[in-house]
């Protein structure tokens, strides 16, 4: 199963952004959810929630979603849309590790 890191919330932003989503964190007593506003689609995370609830609700919004505009997206971002609408998230968690860890020794 993909770990739910501060890197896959990134990749997460980074498919809303490419998909034309605003995603703003907010706080209040409401549940997360997306609406449309003026013909913007715009996404309210309580920001409130750890890491693994913010991806949670991000991973259950684009799975609703039908008619996602996959034209503007990159390959990579095409192929993580594609896994996360078939529900194979366990395919990512090996690719993550690798570049979490090639990631980390870019750092150090």
């Amino acid at each position: 199963m993909i770990k739910f890191t501060k890197h896959f919330l990134k990749k997460l932003e980074d498919l809303l952004s490419e998909l034309g989503f605003v995603l703003r964190y907010e706080k209040g007593n409401f549940q997360s959810g997306y609406c449309l506003v003026e013909h913007r689609n715009i996404l309210v995370v309580n920001k409130f929630f750890d890491t693994e609830n913010r991806i949670q609700v991000i991973l259950e919004i684009i799975q609703q979603r039908d008619n996602l505009n996959e034209s503007l997206l990159t390959p990579k971002s095409k192929a993580l849309l594609k896994n996360i609408k078939t529900g194979k998230l366990e395919n990512l968690s090996t690719e993550e590790e690798i570049e979490n860890k090639q990631t980390e020794e870019t750092q150090i």
